[in-house]
C-alpha cells in the first residue's frame, strides 16, 4: 500500500496592492529618517528665526521705552523713517551699502586664492590652513582690538613700518574714509579662513580627470582655472555671496569697538543704529521697525540674488 503524495501549496504571490503598501512604508521610513535629520534645524529655525520676527513686528507699531506698556501708534514709526525725519536712517544704509561692495566681492575673491594656494598635500600645510582660520573662531570683540592697535595713529603697526620708511601714517581712524576702510579689512581678515574653508570644500567636487584632460591639451593653470574649476565653483561662490551679504549688514561688534560709528558718522551702519535706538535711546518700538525693514531689505537683495545666478550659477 503506497502513501498519497503529498501536494505543496504554491508560494503566496505578492498582489499589486501588497506591493504598493510595501512601497508606501518604504517611502514613509526614508521621509522619517530625512526628518529625523532636518526636524532640529527646522525647529530650531522656527524658534530663533522666523517665530521672533512676528513680536518684533507687532513692537514695530508702538511707542515702548522696554519698561512701561507700549502705546500703538500705527505706521508712526515707518513714517518717520521714510519721512526724512531721521536723517541717519539713510545714512546708514549708505553706509552699510559702502562696506558691503568694499567687503563682499574682496572677502570671497581672497577666500578662493588662499583655498587654491593652500589645496594641495605638502608637509605643514594642515597647520597654515589652521592658522589662516584662526581668526574666524576669535571674537570679533578681541579682533577689533587687535585691529583698533594695528590701525592706531601713535602706536600702531602700520605707521610704525611707515615711520622707519620716513612717510608719517595718517589717522586711519580719525577720518570718515580710512575708518571704514579699517573695519573693512579687518572683516576681510577675520573672515577670510571662513570663505577658504567652503571653497576647499567646492574644490573637492571638481573632477580631476576634467584637469588632467585640460592639461593634456595644453591649458595653462590660468586657463584651467577658469574653464574648468571656476563652474564647478559657482554654486560654492553663490552660497558666499548670500551668507556673507546677509553677514555684511549685520556688522556692529567691529563698529562698536574700533569705531563706535563715527568718526562723524562715517561707519553709523544699519545695525549700529538699530541699536543705539534701542538700547541708548530705549525706542524699542522704533528699533523694530528697522529691524523689520532690515528683514525686508535682505529678503529682496536674495531674491534678487538668487534670480541672477540662474544667468552664472553651474550646477552639475
Amino acid at each position: 500500500m503506497t502513501a498519497a503524495p503529498t501536494i505543496e501549496a504554491p508560494p503566496p504571490v505578492a498582489t499589486p496592492v501588497d506591493e504598493h503598501q510595501v512601497r508606501r512604508r518604504g517611502v514613509r521610513r526614508r521621509n522619517l529618517r530625512g526628518w529625523m535629520f532636518i526636524g532640529p534645524v527646522v525647529i530650531g529655525t522656527l524658534l530663533f528665526n522666523v517665530i521672533p520676527v512676528l513680536p518684533t513686528l507687532v513692537t514695530s507699531f508702538t511707542d515702548w521705552d522696554g519698561l512701561a506698556a507700549p502705546k500703538f501708534t500705527g505706521v508712526s514709526n515707518y513714517k518717520e523713517m521714510f519721512s526724512g525725519q531721521d536723517p541717519l536712517f539713510g545714512k546708514s544704509l549708505i553706509n552699510t551699502a559702502i562696506y558691503t561692495i568694499g567687503y563682499v566681492p574682496v572677502g570671497i575673491i581672497i577666500g578662493i586664492a588662499l583655498a587654491l594656494l593652500v589645496n594641495n598635500r605638502l608637509r605643514g600645510m594642515a597647520v597654515i590652513r589652521a592658522l589662516i582660520f584662526l581668526p574666524y573662531v576669535t571674537s570679533l570683540v578681541a579682533v577689533g582690538v587687535i585691529s583698533r592697535w594695528v590701525f592706531s595713529d601713535q602706536y600702531g603697526v602700520i605707521n610704525a613700518v611707515l615711520a622707519s620708511f620716513g612717510i608719517t601714517g595718517p589717522h586711519w581712524l580719525g577720518e570718515p574714509a580710512s575708518a571704514m576702510a579699517a573695519v573693512i579689512v579687518t572683516a576681510i581678515w577675520a573672515n577670510m579662513g571662513f570663505n577658504m574653508v567652503i571653497v576647499l570644500a567646492g574644490l573637492q567636487g571638481v573632477p580631476e580627470t576634467l584637469i588632467e584632460a585640460a592639461t593634456l591639451d595644453g591649458a595653462g593653470r590660468f586657463s584651467r582655472f577658469i574653464h574648468v574649476t571656476l563652474p564647478f565653483l559657482t554654486p560654492t561662490i553663490f552660497m558666499l555671496l548670500i551668507l556673507q551679504t546677509i553677514g555684511s549688514f549685520q556688522v556692529f561688534a567691529l563698529i562698536l569697538v574700533m569705531t563706535g560709528g563715527g568718526p562723524g558718522d562715517g561707519t553709523y551702519v544699519y545695525i549700529y543704529h538699530l541699536w543705539y535706538e534701542a538700547f541708548s535711546l530705549r525706542r524699542m518700538g522704533y528699533a523694530s521697525a528697522l529691524a523689520i525693514v532690515l528683514f525686508v531689505v535682505l529678503l529682496a537683495v536674495t531674491w534678487i540674488q538668487n534670480r541672477l545666478s540662474k544667468r552664472w550659477v553651474f550646477y552639475q
